[in-house]
């Protein structure tokens, strides 16, 4: 999910008002007021006994003890205020390292190989700056808009080991890299409840994904059909409902939250590749996504915070139409480790920073975020 303003350290109430009672004010001012009468002053005659006036106030009606919750960026919590635009400038650098070893031949024995053996290294790098635009329409209603800007880097290695002693190895190496606009996201937050009575809070989400980036066929291709520059953009269009679950216990807050991404079917009709090696591209269904995560927030002082998760996104299959025939492709499972922390500069500004890492084979290494959202009152 989506990027709160006060991040892990400052809370919000989120739909209640926090506006002091006016009781004390009132009273004192009926004090300053009235005139009491000297000691031993006769009442006129014919005058009824003034009636006795209650002495001090009712006791007031408690009002509902409504949690405060303090919200975790990207993982959930509770909006904006009505009439708050938070602006959230991102800074987020990832690195992942690929080995491949493929043989094509025959296995004799587990010792012994005869044909071709090739080993992949590949190393991957993106750096992606973000501005993030969330607007408190309602206390319980938010609507919100990132802009990406990304850069990508990959070099490959490819060894062909040799397994004749007189031929040495071949290696070639391959340094791709572009950047540009990314897929600019659109996001809607409604808060569902209050949180009272011991219950979590409950955030309904919608992410739209567009295909604003370079998509992975819109990238330049040499005569073989292989990119020669990265795609900055999935291609596709993509819409994820998720529901944020936040449960506080001061001075803890435990969040999961769960989503299902659906990325759209298209017909890319393009060819890529020239004379023997053209294949035609029809349709591609990308693979859906089932998203979770889950992990506990916990404030150290009124400034700083810490956070621990974990994330998990199964990919599902991507099918492609080539030539007229469909291939599928392996499903992916990317898992990842959650550790961040914040301080907030003011209550209306904030610095964060969470550490990804990889636990799975298909998850980056290493991916590091940093965040420092500032709020402005609109209206």
């Amino acid at each position: 999910m989506f990027a709160v303003f006060s991040g892990v350290c400052a809370a919000q109430d989120s739909g209640y008002s926090s506006h002091e009672p006016q009781w004390f004010n009132w009273q004192l001012a009926q004090a300053n007021t009235g005139q009491k009468q000297p000691q031993g002053a006769q009442r006129p005659v014919g005058q009824a006994p003034r009636k006795k006036k209650p002495v001090g106030q009712a006791p007031r009606k408690e009002k509902p003890v409504v949690p405060r919750v303090q919200t975790i960026p990207q993982l959930g919590g509770v909006l904006a205020p009505q009439g708050t635009l938070i602006v959230t400038p991102s800074l987020q650098l990832s690195t992942a390292q690929v080995n491949r070893f493929n043989f094509n031949g025959v296995s004799v024995l587990d010792t012994l190989l005869i044909g071709l053996i090739n080993a992949e290294d590949t190393d991957r790098d993106l750096a992606e700056g973000a501005l993030t635009f969330r607007l408190g329409v309602t206390n319980r209603f938010e609507v919100g808009v990132k802009v990406p800007y990304i850069y990508r880097r990959e070099r490959s290695t490819l060894t062909l080991v040799s397994l004749d002693n007189n031929d040495p190895n071949a290696e070639e190496e391959q340094t791709r890299e572009n950047a540009g606009l990314g897929d600019v996201e659109a996001y809607l937050h409604y808060q569902i409840n209050g949180g009272l009575n011991g219950w979590p809070f409950f955030v309904a989400n919608l992410r739209y994904k567009s295909t604003t980036g370079t998509g992975p066929f819109d990238v330049s291709r040499n005569a073989q059909g292989l990119p020669t520059e990265l795609a900055t953009g999935s291609g596709f269009h993509g819409v994820e409902p998720s529901l944020t679950i936040l449960l506080p216990s001061d001075p803890a807050v435990y969040f999961a939250n769960f989503g299902y991404l659906f990325n759209l079917q298209s017909n890319v009709g393009k060819t890529i590749g020239a004379d023997d090696l053209s294949r035609r591209i029809g349709e591609v269904d990308p693979g859906d996504a089932f998203r979770m995560s889950f992990g506990m927030a916990y404030a150290m002082n009124q400034y700083t915070s810490f956070t621990l998760g974990y994330k998990n996104d199964y990919i599902f299959p991507t099918r492609t139409e080539i030539n007229g025939q469909t291939f599928k492709s392996d499903r992916l499972i990317v898992g990842s480790f959650l550790l961040g922390f914040s301080y907030a500069l003011s209550p209306r500004s904030q610095l964060a920073f969470n550490l990804e890492v990889g636990a799975t084979a298909d998850a980056p290494d290493v991916v590091l975020s940093f965040r420092a959202p500032f709020a402005l009152g609109l209206f």
